[in-house]
């Protein structure tokens, strides 16, 4: 319990740093920081309980776009406000830095094994995301028929 907490704090942290640096409005400082550290706690739980990396990928991004979505209601700012900045612990830099490690050392299946794994939580995240956009989406044009 106490590495989930912990984890949580972290990626909250970092979140409210990226949130400043993309400009994010200061009010909505903590709810970004919500949205990063819960996903980055749903990744871990996800990963420990399935072991697959890609699948707590896509089960965060899901999170993330979901939860990124009702503030992005509640606050009537862009949903770009909760879901860049709270995608940011979920982006696979260290696979894609092992991916150019590896290249620089030659050792190239290594380098197709990490650059592989880079490229699907990338598709993941994109993918959860775009199914959650989709919906809410759809979602919109239905009330606009209705009116």
């Amino acid at each position: 319990m106490m590495e989930y907490i912990t984890n949580f704090i972290y990626a909250y942290l970092s979140t409210i740093g990226f949130a400043v640096l993309f400009n994010v409005p200061k009010s909505s400082f903590i709810k970004s920081g919500f949205v990063g550290g819960l996903s980055w706690v749903i990744y871990i739980f996800t990963k420990n309980l399935s072991g697959s990396i890609v699948g707590a990928t896509f089960v965060a991004s899901l999170v993330i776009a979901i939860i990124g979505e009702i503030f992005a209601i509640i606050d009537k700012n862009p949903i770009t406000v909760y879901i860049i900045p709270g995608i940011i612990p979920l982006v696979p830099g260290f696979g894609l830095y092992n991916t150019m490690r590896s290249i620089v050392d030659r050792r190239f299946d290594l380098a197709a094994n990490h650059g592989t794994e880079a490229l699907l939580i990338s598709v993941s995240i994109a993918g959860a995301l775009v199914i959650v956009l989709s919906i809410n989406s759809y979602r919109r044009q239905r009330q606009r028929l209705k009116q």
